[in-house]
């Protein structure tokens, strides 16, 4: 499984997000989550809402350096 986030990282990631934010709002609402996966990595994960209430992950990697700037009080070195 080289390379793939296990499930559970990615919802304690967007259960634990510091930062969540809708990047399309037409539907299906398409949101970033930027939170730590069960070790304290940091992932971004982007999630689709549906209109029946469904949630889907379509992507999970480990947080990229452009994301930290939308972290307060973190310095972009």
């Amino acid at each position: 499984m080289l390379g793939l986030i296990a499930d559970d990282d990615i919802r304690h990631a967007i259960a634990h997000a510091v930062h969540s934010d809708d990047i399309d709002p037409e539907p299906p609402v398409r949101r970033l989550h930027l939170g730590p996966d069960r070790s304290g990595n940091m992932l971004e994960v982007v999630t689709l809402h549906f209109d029946d209430g469904g949630v889907l992950a379509i992507h999970a990697m480990k947080m990229t350096k452009q994301y930290w700037r939308l972290l307060k009080g973190h310095r972009n070195d």
